[in-house]
């Protein structure tokens, strides 16, 4: 085999150094290059892709807080409105009682007006009545006629003893 004969070495060492030396050069000049910008591009991609994800996160914490803000203001609002009606529908409340005792006691009132014209109607008729009945029973009895000044005392004083 000519690789492991001596007298060879020389010749292999030299292009094996020229092939090398060639291969560097090439790699160096072109290869390289090329890989480099497309490892630089790739990384300059990358960290736009960071940059821009840091910021659509920021905007998203920005949202959400927005969000969150504008949910608790409404929620304050609808309690504040909540809180109004139910303090306008008291205030009705309180209103529409406050009307219906006035007219049950206008109605007591006028209800008790009646019954004390219908007890002095009665009283009145009973007195009548009582008169009456003292004449003719006095009459039936005795036989004598009592003037109509003498029963009605007699009756009045009769009433007042039971009162």
């Amino acid at each position: 085999m000519p690789q492991f004969d001596p007298t060879f070495y020389t010749t292999q060492l030299f292009w094996l150094f020229v092939t090398f030396v060639v291969l560097y050069l090439l790699l160096s000049t072109l290869a390289m290059p090329k890989i480099g910008a497309v490892l630089e591009e790739r990384q300059r991609k990358i960290d736009d892709n960071l940059d821009k994800a840091a910021q659509l996160k920021a905007e998203a914490e920005q949202a959400i807080a927005l969000y969150e803000k504008a949910l608790a203001e409404s929620r304050a609002q609808a309690q504040t409105l909540l809180r109004e009606a139910a303090e306008a529908m008291a205030r009705q409340s309180e209103e529409r009682q406050k009307q219906l005792n006035d007219r049950l006691s206008q109605q007591v009132k006028a209800g008790e007006a009646r019954i004390g014209a219908a007890k002095d109607e009665a009283l009145g008729h009973v007195r009548d009545v009582a008169a009456e009945a003292a004449r003719s029973i006095t009459a039936k009895l005795t036989g004598a006629t009592l003037d109509d000044a003498r029963i009605a005392a007699a009756v009045a004083a009769a009433l007042e003893e039971g009162r």
